[in-house]
């Protein structure tokens, strides 16, 4: 079998899938039951420093947004950090790294924004044993109202100044986990590595109201009457959590910062897919909340087989395989030319694919008296939509046009243009002219 074995930034851990800080990683217990299930690592849950006590609602915490199946794609939290006392959840940070020393422990913090609270709290976790200390600059809810949280991770110059206070005080790795509510998320990881960050975390939860109750007109969940925005996490999120992520990787400011992958992951694949876009390990959180902790041994033995088929002997030789390939639209190659076909064997013919095309898209997928459904090269622009909604798996496929043949729709040679940035549908080529 493959060696899922990984190497964070210094931190040793049995697989790359950590639990991300969140209810899950709150407690011993949770923790114990976690790493009995398999978890390579876990960031505890966001600590605060010594004072007035936080507080969380009474009531519904989560909101989510359902499938039409019933399946969880996205869930929205009001849940503040750690209600716990500072010293419970300091001491069963050690009696946990001394009971388990192989897997990872890092510590996720957020305290006010001056030098001395931070100094303070870093002194306590180190006495833990503790590998690292993640910081919380994302929580968009709740403490970002305390000029904690994504107040700090929208303003890079506040992550440069706490980063560097941080590694001042602290001998630990320090991760810097990113806030996604901003408009480049580069300038904030920019900032984290001026800062002197050994490595990144994303994306923390985005701003969301996931859903509105339409008798109590308020939004959900709802305390009393009354709601408020939270952090939306899930499935939902991968797209977005891959494209950030992607953006750091292939950043020449930031090309080489390691990266931690949060956002959506479910299944192995989707950790791969984290993987290839640049993390070296990935963080959980919806996925363990809505199968329980032993969703991570499908996720171990689905890697592992991937990396055996792959033929590759170690983490480290998937991390940033797909991050070349990663461009700008006026970079694309528009001498490429595809058309859609249709398997008429395995065609049901319920017509999706023709409503939508006819309804929405190019007019390219003809209907017979028989309902025989046919595309219609000369109409076809490839632009995939058919595949997408076909609800037979591999029923619709695009095949490539070779070079030199003729293209149905434009009546011009596939490849005819020596440089694709001489194409005349090529906006960036007529913004030249």
């Amino acid at each position: 079998m493959a060696d899922l074995r990984s190497d964070f930034i210094g931190i040793k851990s049995p697989n790359p899938f950590w639990l991300a800080s969140a209810p899950p990683t709150d407690k011993a217990y949770n923790v114990t039951r976690a790493f009995e299930a398999g978890w390579g690592g876990v960031v505890w849950k966001t600590l605060g420093s010594e004072g007035p006590p936080v507080v969380n609602v009474n009531g519904p915490r989560y909101g989510v947004v359902h499938g039409a199946d019933r399946r969880l794609l996205g869930l929205n939290n009001i849940e503040l950090i750690t209600d716990r006392p500072l010293e419970v959840n300091l001491r069963e940070i050690k009696q946990v790294k001394r009971a388990w020393p192989d897997r990872a422990l890092v510590v996720s913090l957020m305290v006010p924004c001056d030098e001395e609270s931070w100094k303070a709290i870093l002194a306590h976790v180190e006495d833990t044993g503790a590998d690292g200390v993640e910081l919380n600059f994302g929580c968009p809810h709740g403490m970002s109202e305390r000029g904690m949280g994504a107040a700090v991770g929208q303003v890079p110059e506040y992550i440069e100044m706490v980063t560097r206070w941080v590694k001042q005080h602290s001998r630990m790795p320090c991760i810097v986990k990113l806030t996604p509510n901003i408009t480049d998320i580069r300038k904030p990881a920019e900032a984290a590595m001026r800062g002197g960050a050994d490595a990144v975390s994303l994306i923390n939860t985005i701003n969301s109201i996931t859903s509105v109750d339409l008798d109590l007109f308020a939004p959900e969940p709802t305390i009393d009457g009354k709601g408020a925005h939270g952090g939306y996490c899930g499935p939902a999120v991968k797209p977005i959590a891959l494209n950030m992520v992607a953006e750091i990787a292939r950043s020449e400011q930031t090309r080489g910062l390691p990266i931690s992958g949060i956002g959506g992951v479910t299944t192995w694949r989707d950790a791969a897919e984290f993987m290839a876009l640049g993390a070296g390990n990935v963080q959980v959180c919806t996925a363990a909340m809505t199968y329980g902790f032993k969703v991570v041994q499908e996720m171990i033995s689905g890697l592992s087989q991937y990396m055996d088929e792959k033929g590759f002997a170690a983490t480290s030789e998937l991390v940033g395989r797909a991050v070349p390939n990663v461009t700008d639209w006026q970079y694309l190659n528009l001498n490429y030319v595809t058309k859609a076909v249709i398997s008429q064997e395995d065609c049901i013919k319920c017509g999706r694919c023709h409503v939508v095309c006819e309804d929405t898209s190019h007019q390219a997928i003809a209907m017979s008296e028989d309902r025989v459904f046919t595309v219609k090269d000369e109409e076809c622009v490839a632009c995939n939509l058919c595949v997408d909604v076909c609800p037979v798996e591999n029923c619709i496929s695009m095949k490539t046009l070779p070079q030199g043949a003729i293209d149905p729709r434009t009546g011009e040679k596939v490849g005819s243009y020596a440089n694709w940035t001489t194409h005349p549908n090529n906006p960036m080529a007529r913004a030249a002219e």
